[in-house]
């Protein structure tokens, strides 16, 4: 499919062509100045667009979606994309109005700017979208004084988000057993961060960020509040506990009367949403749950490139 811009449309560039995802996750979506603050900072740069948002109130959790280009020297090197500002800019205005120690929800996270993840779109690159993870976190470690691990292609090993999270106890609850609230880590880490410092503002806490192919995030609703049994299934579900490959999942509580299994498809075209719909029912009627249709919380790669032509093209006229 070819995802560049027409040639009717004569107000695109060729650099647009060349465009990177981000996915810009923050530990809010309960406090409306806190979000407008942000949005607000959203808009720093016109040739950045915000494609998607998404929030979930029983996370405490939102999600922007950011689509720009990205320009090269003359060898080919990346130099520059109106992301990198924006997403500081954000990054700067969350950090002002978000305090983790007040923050609580039912998702895990470690930081008010909790991950960053570079996507490259296009006729974009992996090793482009590597160069502004590694841009923006440098920026967010030294301005900020948060501390940033990179993963995944921005890592020099390519380590991977769930070693990190694991290593720093992401995934352990802190509070009434499946919630997450306040700063409970040692204020200095044990792991030197790629960039900031190695002590925490219990305040702030501490961010990731990387870049890495396409990676498709879906939800499945369990009717039912029987969180372990959610995690049980969760596990059966995933690559790790030895069931569907490039698969990860979390069991989660989702408001009072249900849970759901939040997962990540790191190869969608490979194992897609319909197996994991599929094995998810299945372990679900083992265990008497009734289970609800799953939801995808983004576009697809082709949809978020549409619709920032579409944007872009509209704020121009």
């Amino acid at each position: 499919m070819d995802l560049t811009p027409s040639s009717k449309d004569k107000k695109k560039t060729p650099k647009q062509s060349m465009l990177l995802c981000c996915k810009l996750y923050i530990s809010e979506s309960r406090n409306k100045e806190a979000l407008d603050a942000i949005e607000r900072a959203a808009k720093h740069d016109p040739e950045t667009v915000t494609v998607n948002k998404f929030e979930d109130r029983a996370y405490n959790r939102v999600r922007y979606t950011l689509v720009s280009y990205v320009a090269q020297d003359s060898t080919g090197c990346p130099i520059y994309s109106p992301l990198h500002q924006t997403v500081v800019a954000m990054a700067e205005a969350a950090y002002a109005a978000i305090d983790l120690e007040l923050h609580s929800g039912a998702h895990p996270r470690l930081g008010v700017v909790d991950d960053i993840v570079f996507h490259p779109l296009a006729r974009a690159r992996l090793e482009e979208a590597a160069w502004l993870a590694k841009t923006v976190a440098a920026d967010i470690g030294n301005h900020f004084q948060v501390p940033v691990f990179l993963y995944a292609a921005a890592h020099p090993t390519g380590k991977a988000l769930d070693t990190i999270r694991r290593e720093l106890g992401y995934y352990r609850p802190n509070f009434m057993g499946n919630q997450w609230a306040g700063w409970d880590q040692p204020e200095t880490l044990a792991e030197k961060p790629d960039e900031g410092p190695t002590s925490v503002t219990r305040a702030r806490g501490i961010a990731m960020i990387g870049a890495r192919p396409w990676v498709a995030t879906y939800n499945v609703p369990i009717m039912s509040t029987d969180v372990s049994a959610t995690r049980r299934i969760a596990q059966m579900v995933s690559g790790r506990g030895g069931g569907l490959p490039t698969v990860q999942t979390l069991g989660l509580v989702h408001g009072e009367d249900s849970t759901e299994i939040a997962c990540m498809l790191l190869e969608p075209n490979r194992v897609g949403a319909d197996r994991v719909q599929n094995r998810v029912q299945m372990l679900a009627a083992q265990e008497g749950l009734d289970v609800e249709n799953g939801y995808f919380t983004d576009f697809s790669p082709e949809m978020i490139v549409e619709r920032y032509y579409k944007l872009i093209s509209a704020e121009s006229d």
